[in-house]
């Protein structure tokens, strides 16, 4: 009996012992070595760090360039419209991603679902904003609406030349400045008014830029019509936005006929492709933003 229990203790020492033994051999082979599928896993967690690490540093530029947009839109409205612009809630990252990985998954969409709310609310109340915008201008200063109109009428971006800037000249062949867009245009096409004012220049010349109308729109805004054919206009006349003030012609020097369109504001030259976003639909804004800028060679 007693050489029983002997064989039974040292069997049940040795299975304690190579478990023991198969326990931390299998510690230490964890630590040191891992299996394909562990090597896969870590290699995919490295990477989602990456991305994410990249993903909140395109987050903190998208949030700059937003409140960039916004200080901007706030200048363009009081500069402009000389108005305070439009209150709309505004919608940040904050709103929809939050540092915490603790939220629940219906927190999320939750978040969501209320900033798709108010994006649709917010673009159904752009038509309003633009007309209360115009209410105001129309209300206190009849004279002070910027020349916002197109000076052709049905026209495409595709039409839209190379704007304010160094532009290549077609003549001399070297780079100068161009203080207009130009808009092409077949010989002949309506010249249009593009906000009440005053005429008070009336150029007749087969030089430089040609025909020319300018008006005065007041609070410092002057456009020029150049490179006109026929005139309809007179100096000190009185013309309301939209009225025919003469015809698309061409002059010598010019590659095509075209509208060489300038806008002024207080003796500075302005980009007039800016003050046409109310006229056309954004897409139609964004091309023609596009084709203006990259146009390198003016017409004239």
């Amino acid at each position: 009996m007693n050489k029983f229990s002997k064989i039974l203790g040292s069997v049940v020492r040795y299975l304690v012992a190579s478990v023991s033994l198969s326990v931390v051999i299998y510690i230490l082979f964890a630590l040191l070595f891992s299996t394909e599928e562990e090597r896969r896993l870590q290699k995919e967690n490295r990477l989602y760090k990456t991305m994410y690490r990249d993903i909140r540093n395109k987050d903190k530029l998208i949030s700059d360039v937003v409140e960039g947009l916004v200080v901007k839109d706030d200048q363009i409205y009081r500069e402009l419209f000389e108005t305070a612009p439009p209150s709309l809630n505004a919608i940040t990252a904050a709103d929809l991603i939050a540092d915490s990985d603790s939220l629940s998954e219906s927190f999320y969409l939750s978040a969501a679902a209320s900033a798709s709310e108010r994006l649709m609310l917010m673009a159904g109340n752009v038509d309003d904003n633009f007309a209360e915008v115009f209410r105001i201008l129309l209300k206190s200063r009849k004279d002070s609406i910027p020349p916002l109109s197109l000076p052709l009428k049905g026209m495409s971006y595709v039409q839209t030349g190379a704007s304010v800037g160094p532009k290549q000249n077609p003549t001399y062949k070297i780079e100068m400045q161009h203080d207009g867009i130009d808009f092409i245009a077949p010989q002949g096409a309506g010249v249009y008014a593009t906000a009440s004012g005053l005429i008070t220049k009336v150029v007749h010349s087969r030089k430089g830029l040609g025909n020319t109308v300018e008006i005065n729109h007041g609070n410092g805004f002057v456009s020029r019509y150049c490179l006109l054919g026929d005139i309809n206009v007179f100096q000190s006349m009185y013309v309301r936005r939209g009225a025919k003030i003469g015809e698309v012609g061409v002059s010598t020097g010019v590659s095509a006929p075209h509208l060489h369109y300038e806008l002024w504001r207080n003796g500075v030259v302005c980009d007039p492709v800016h003050y046409l976003f109310v006229s056309i639909t954004p897409e139609e804004y964004s091309r023609m933003m596009y084709m203006s800028v990259s146009t390198p060679q003016s017409l004239d």
